[in-house]
């Protein structure tokens, strides 16, 4: 796949421990966008957060919640990101969890995989 110039980053946050179809939401997210070929997602864990419920959720010792935020990173092309979104919608639907899903534009300058 070539991907160069103008791209859409799609950022998914949601919470560690939300589920769907018996795995966690990120981990259905991640293999939905590998089915689908976008280009790549990147899966990272935040220390704190609080959304839509206001309610705060962190990262500590003594700290019995493991509600902490998960974010996902991709970027394709704009229709693809697009059309992916709706996937990612359905499976939040699906899910009965809270989360926020955004669209950026970027510049790809480098999309290359290992020689």
């Amino acid at each position: 796949m070539v991907l160069e110039g103008d791209a859409k980053k799609l950022t998914i946050i949601t919470g560690e421990s939300d589920r769907v179809y018996q795995r966690p939401l990120f981990e259905a997210i991640v293999f939905a966008a590998k089915k689908y070929k976008l280009a790549g997602v990147t899966v990272t864990k935040g220390f704190m957060s609080y959304g839509a419920d206001s309610i705060v959720h962190s990262v500590k010792v003594f700290t019995l919640s493991e509600e902490v935020p998960i974010i996902l990173e991709m970027v394709d092309r704009e229709e693809r990101i697009y059309d992916f979104a709706e996937i990612v919608s359905k499976l939040f639907d699906k899910s009965g969890c809270g989360g926020i899903m955004y669209v950026e534009s970027v510049d790809v300058i480098r999309y290359k995989k290992r020689d």
